[in-house]
């Protein structure tokens, strides 16, 4: 945003908002942001897309982070948007295959991989759907563990050590707030994990698969700043990512035990020595 002229506290003011992974509070976070007149919100993530959308039919909306932005009913197309609805959608129910067959890549003894996902989350739902599909012809078996709050980890966190030989994380506020507390669980427990974004395994996570995050904050600004000079988010069609990036942490694979295969390591765009 400062690249693009607004600076916070000159020339722009940012009210922010922050469910602490807890998906209720959230229309009641997006109502307050109504009430107080903004040019445009943010929304980051289907459920809180669908408060803000819920909230308000008249201020701009950018979204980020949306797996199916026509099918939740947010906007009418991709290219024409037609409400006051745009920014980015994502394709992540497209890289759940990708994400199983790294995992087979780094252990190809993995037949069953646990997904931590909530149910709640119209997008985890699709992206399970999609990962159980390309699961048969890799040989693995998908076990799903339901996680809606805090209180769900512990119990996810049994079932995975119990039942699982590898996992995936699917992202979300909450996985995002107990990011830390997942990736001890996953190095004391000698698990690959597969996290969703590069900075799960900066935080220590074994390996992460997803969009290129900085690109895409930066589109948000991008649309953010187009709406503040005045163009219509319905003539703004909506985007996917196009930059994507494999992360490895070599230091979690020493701790768990496990060798990268040169050909996993020669495709990574980081590693973490």
């Amino acid at each position: 945003m400062r690249g693009l002229g607004h600076v916070e506290n000159q020339n722009v003011a940012i009210e922010y908002r922050y469910a602490e992974g807890v998906t209720e509070r959230l229309p009641n976070l997006a109502t307050e942001l109504v009430s107080l007149k903004v040019d445009v919100i943010v929304a980051i993530g289907t459920p809180a897309a669908r408060a803000a959308k819920n909230a308000t039919q008249t201020i701009p909306i950018v979204i980020k982070g949306v797996t199916d932005p026509v099918g939740t009913g947010l906007v009418a197309s991709l290219a024409h948007p037609g409400g006051n609805v745009t920014g980015l959608s994502n394709l992540f129910e497209d890289l759940g295959e990708k994400q199983l067959e790294l995992l087979k890549e780094l252990s190809p003894r993995i037949s069953r991989v646990a997904v931590l996902w909530d149910p709640a989350n119209a997008a985890h739902v699709l992206w399970l759907r999609k990962l159980k599909m390309a699961a048969g012809p890799l040989g693995v078996t998908v076990q799903s563990l339901e996680v809606h709050s805090r209180d769900d980890l512990e119990p996810a966190f049994a079932a995975t050590k119990r039942e699982g030989s590898a996992f995936i994380l699917l992202a979300n506020a909450l996985t995002a707030t107990y990011k830390s507390r997942i990736i001890d669980f996953a190095v004391k427990s000698r698990l690959p994990g597969m996290y969703p974004f590069s900075s799960f395994t900066e935080a220590g996570g074994l390996i992460s698969y997803g969009e290129n995050r900085a690109d895409s904050y930066r589109r948000i600004a991008f649309y953010v700043d187009r709406i503040l000079k005045g163009i219509k988010p319905a003539d703004l069609p909506v985007e996917r990512p196009i930059k994507f990036e494999l992360v490895i942490n070599l230091k979690t694979a020493k701790q768990i035990g496990l060798t990268i295969p040169p050909n996993v390591l020669a495709r990574a765009d980081k590693v973490i020595r």
